[in-house]
């Protein structure tokens, strides 16, 4: 069953998302109050620690190492610019894609694809150049039977994803935020960036000052001290 495609995210709410590091957008989920911080199952990662992709979720719904859904949804992409989400169900007895179906999604327009399950052909997914997230590789190839759902409610790693959503991943992980909550989860993230972009200076400082055996400057962030003071 394929429901409809949502409508890609705004180009200006990419650009900013793409300003930004997966922590930093999960600390931001986790300060607009999301158990978890967005983020999926630790398992799901990279293929590459080079990979990252930042785009609007496309959802697709199998099992069993079944990839039918995965050609349909692949094959029916109104626009470029989506990022394919796959809840495998975490399937481990072979691979749900390898660098044929990396190479037609990527032709398709998909700028990259995530799963909770296994892909393969882990060199000629890096000679695509395409960003590819999955538990890892398996050799075994997979079944094509059931038509599943595209751009249904999915779980993937344990977070939900809504076609439409916006999907972040790095060599941390992947973040997903719900779309109506991006712009709020992205302020947060901002700051949090800037917080760190301080931090950084303080460190340096600090490193400096102790290698030149000048005065040390404060390095506890003021929250260490105040929440030192409540426990004294």
């Amino acid at each position: 069953m394929i429901k409809p495609y949502a409508p890609l995210l705004a180009p200006e709410i990419l650009e900013r998302a793409k300003q930004l590091e997966v922590t930093q957008i999960c600390d931001g989920m986790t300060q607009a109050g999301f158990a978890g911080g967005g983020s999926m199952a630790a398992g799901i990662r990279a293929v590459h620690p080079s990979m990252r992709v930042t785009g609007t979720a496309v959802t697709v719904e199998t099992s069993n190492g079944d990839n039918l859904p995965i050609h349909l949804a692949s094959y029916t992409l109104p626009n470029d610019g989506y990022v394919m989400v796959i809840d495998g169900k975490g399937y481990e007895k072979c691979a749900y894609f390898g660098d044929l179906i990396i190479a037609a999604a990527q032709c398709c327009g998909y700028i990259g694809m995530i799963i909770d399950g296994y892909s393969r052909d882990y060199e000629g997914n890096l000679a695509l150049g395409f960003p590819v997230f999955s538990r890892g590789m398996m050799p075994a190839g997979p079944i094509k039977k059931d038509s599943g759902v595209i751009n249904g409610t999915i779980l993937c790693g344990g977070i939900t994803v809504n076609a439409g959503d916006l999907v972040v991943g790095d060599s941390d992980g992947v973040c997903v935020v719900p779309r109506d909550q991006i712009d709020q989860v992205l302020t947060y993230a901002e700051k949090k960036r800037d917080y760190e972009a301080g931090r950084e200076v303080t460190i340096a400082a600090y490193r400096k000052a102790k290698a030149e055996g000048s005065p040390l400057p404060q390095l506890a962030p003021q929250w260490v001290l105040d929440m030192t003071q409540k426990t004294e």
